[in-house]
């Protein structure tokens, strides 16, 4: 059991530090990846869509969609495909560490 639980703890920071360095290389702080609800809105201003969609992320149902949305801007603006924006929505833990650990860089003009 305890290995199960140091593995998951594991999985937790290799997130927290993808995010920490994807927030870098988009010229935002790095620490707002530990800090609840601001890293979401953070990565909403990475996506390039407007502050106030951190809002629409609190209705049921449409968060979904707006969360595939989003994590397709972000792809596009770290110069992958749409899929690779799935594979961010979908298995998070696994697409943020390429986006950080990669060559990927951050060009917003991107996704407009």
């Amino acid at each position: 059991m305890s290995a199960i639980i140091i593995f998951y703890l594991a999985v937790i920071v290799l997130y927290i530090v993808s995010l920490w360095m994807v927030f870098q290389k988009a010229g935002q702080p790095g620490w707002g990846a530990i800090i609840p609800i601001y890293n979401i809105y953070l990565l909403v201003k990475i996506s390039g869509r407007p502050g106030w969609w951190f809002i629409l992320l609190l209705i049921p149902v449409v968060n979904i969609v707006i969360d595939v949305i989003i994590s397709i801007d972000i792809a596009r603006n770290f110069g992958k495909s749409d899929g690779f924006g799935i594979g961010l929505f979908l298995v998070g833990f696994v697409f943020y560490p390429i986006l950080a650990f990669g060559d990927a860089s951050y060009h917003p003009a991107a996704s407009a």
